[in-house]
């Protein structure tokens, strides 16, 4: 009778084991859908980020929800008229940093949502953006913030999310004219100076553009200039910290890096069959000729 108890004991405290670690599993994850998905859509996304919709907290996000903090920053082109980005958003341990993978996102670069969720306060996450079709992206910030809210309990400012999405635009606005890599960087920078030195002058955060600018090999304009010295000055209120913006983007650089490097391995291995390749058929040519 005994060794039964001793059984019984066992058998609940190892289920009671499993479903903690299933509850805090779900607890530890969150996805927004937007709210003008087809079922098969909504299905395609779900198993695009592996998650079973009993299993997972879903939160839909409107088109109206999307406009609020966009409207004035972005066009209506960018962001339509139907809630179609979504995101998944899984809350890391400290220390982690920021990732970010991006599906059917054709404006917003990975690098441009890390920098952007830093300003608005997301830490330590690992986030998908993505959608069934090619979309812009600058809808899905709105659903990856409010996912982190979510499962971290934080609760960030109606503020916060809207100069993190004006960053996200700025920057990609910028990009159109001088390339997305080097607007994420020129802004990134920027906006760790500006933070490091704690100014909020005017004149001050438009030498700091120039200088990162020049030193970037980057030509602004007086307009571009101006857009990103507003947007900096907005930034400078948020009284964010350069450490924790260094700490949040390093694993997010060091996955660019590793993407940049098999990009290269495949581009070099494929110059090298090419080259191959040329050098049979010249061969052959030669002991025809």
């Amino acid at each position: 009778m005994k060794n039964n108890k001793s059984r019984y004991i066992i058998y609940v405290t190892i289920i009671m084991i499993f479903l903690g670690g299933q509850v805090w599993g779900q607890g530890n994850q969150v996805v927004t859908l937007g709210a003008d998905l087809k079922s098969e859509e909504r299905t395609q996304l779900l198993d695009l980020f592996q998650v079973e919709e009993t299993s997972v907290k879903i939160i839909e996000i409107t088109n109206a929800e999307e406009r609020k903090y966009l409207e004035g920053i972005a066009t209506d082109r960018q962001i339509g008229t139907r809630a179609i980005s979504s995101a998944y958003v899984e809350n890391l341990g400290e220390g982690e940093g920021i990732h970010v993978e991006t599906y059917n996102i054709t404006w917003v670069t990975e690098e441009m949502y890390a920098n952007a969720m830093v300003t608005a306060g997301v830490t330590d996450a690992r986030v998908i953006a993505a959608a069934p079709f090619d979309v812009s992206g600058t809808a899905a910030l709105t659903g990856i913030i409010k996912a982190f809210e979510e499962v971290t309990g934080q609760e960030i400012s109606d503020e916060q999310k809207r100069i993190a999405n004006e960053e996200m635009v700025t920057t990609g606005q910028l990009g159109d004219k001088i390339g997305r890599e080097e607007a994420s960087r020129l802004v990134r920078e920027v906006k760790e100076e500006v933070v490091r030195r704690g100014t909020q002058d005017p004149e001050e955060i438009k030498r700091i553009i120039i200088e990162i600018a020049g030193n970037l090999n980057i030509n602004l304009t007086d307009e571009q200039i101006a857009q990103m010295t507003g947007l900096m000055d907005r930034i400078a209120d948020l009284n964010l910290n350069t450490e924790e913006i260094q700490k949040q983007l390093v694993k997010m650089g060091e996955q660019l890096g590793r993407i940049a490097r098999n990009t290269e391995e495949v581009t070099s291995l494929l110059q090298r069959i090419i080259e191959m390749i040329r050098s049979f058929f010249q061969s052959i040519l030669g002991f025809l000729g």
